[in-house]
């Protein structure tokens, strides 16, 4: 029984890792192609491809779930064309048993997946942008497209680029007076946090006065900001890049604010349920395997395993936002799907039995 589950488990762990592999490098081609447009300054073709492969753990996250469904359908596949799924059948092994063997391999790469997903993708995603941005010089934030924005009271900030260590460069600051009018303006090239304030070095500041414009420089100065770096690392990275331990404290933060946190309840939530989803889809897999799929081509096997892996996804993101506007937990936005799932698939597996 040893040798079957080593010789189950490495056939579908093998076909998983594969198909993670093409999905995964071919997702990394379109990305450098889409990057090829976005070369300016010190951004050439090296820091393209410094930039795309410092997302690879970011799109294996994303691609770990499609991955599994596909490389069941292909791996036990390869055991049922060649008989020895109906073999192991006739030899007395149950469903039951066929599944666990198969859940085997598939918990060791959601295992590894939530590891990269939540110590390693989110860090190497910030350092990536930040490494791009400052590739691309400092410049005023009308003059960029992207960058992180932020208020604080009636003045406006703009950051080029925001580094995990706590260190910003190219921070434009607009400050408002009570009657809407513009006080003041400052650039700075970069600024450093310590002991509680930032300090800023290298820039210029414009104070709009009646009749004038004052302009003055300056080599550093001292900013008080309840901006801190840890929470800048919240802000610059979308809430599906973020790791759990960060998506749970900042919406608790905003719920304290009495402010909206459904996008980070709803993003901390589809990384928790993550391995359930990938799961119950791999419940799919092998139920099809035993079932209608037994006979056909692989071709045809890959094929329904791509259209499975889509309406899943497709569920998901049209729940998602739904559950945000009509007001329902984000929670059974993410488990509706993946219910449907393991319930087609256990009644499908009943029927094989």
């Amino acid at each position: 029984m040893k040798q079957l589950n080593r010789y189950v488990g490495s056939t579908v762990l093998g076909a998983i890792l594969l198909v993670l592999f093409v999905i995964v490098a071919l997702d990394l081609i379109s990305d450098f192609v889409d990057q090829l447009g976005n070369l300016r300054g010190n951004y050439d073709l090296m820091e393209a491809a410094v930039y795309v492969l410092l997302y690879v753990p970011s799109s294996i996250c994303d691609y770990i779930s499609l991955s599994a469904l596909v490389g069941c359908l292909v791996g036990l596949g390869l055991l049922a064309s060649s008989s020895e799924l109906t073999v192991m059948r006739a030899a007395g092994v149950s469903v039951s048993r066929i599944v666990w063997i198969v859940f085997r391999p598939v918990l060791l790469v959601v295992f590894t997946g939530a590891l990269l997903n939540e110590f390693v993708a989110p860090y190497l995603d910030q350092y990536a942008d930040s490494r791009r941005a400052l590739a691309k010089g400092h410049s005023r934030a009308l003059e960029r497209e992207k960058g992180l924005w932020n208020r604080e009271g009636n003045e406006y900030m703009h950051f080029n680029a925001v580094l995990p260590n706590g260190k910003l460069y190219g921070i434009t600051r607009y400050e408002f007076g009570n009657d809407g009018k513009l006080m003041t303006a400052s650039f700075v090239d970069s600024a450093i946090y310590q002991a509680g304030y930032w300090i800023e070095q290298s820039g210029s500041i414009s104070h709009f006065e009646q009749e004038r414009v004052r302009v003055e420089h300056f080599s550093s100065r001292r900013w008080d900001s309840e901006l801190s770096p840890e929470l800048l690392n919240v802000l610059v990275l979308q809430p599906d890049e973020l790791p759990m331990q960060r998506l749970f404290d900042y919406a608790r933060y905003l719920d304290k604010q009495s402010l909206d946190s459904s996008d980070y309840r709803l993003a901390f939530w589809q990384k928790a349920l993550q391995p359930l989803a990938t799961l119950s889809l791999v419940v799919i897999a092998i139920s099809f395997i035993l079932g209608p799929l037994r006979q056909v081509t692989m071709g045809f096997r890959v094929f329904v395993g791509v259209l499975v892996g889509l309406v899943f996804q497709t569920s998901q993101k049209l729940l998602g936002p739904t559950s945000i506007i009509l007001g329902f937990s984000p929670v059974y936005a993410v488990l509706i799907p993946i219910l449907v799932c393991f319930i087609l698939g256990f009644t499908l597996l009943k029927r094989a039995e």
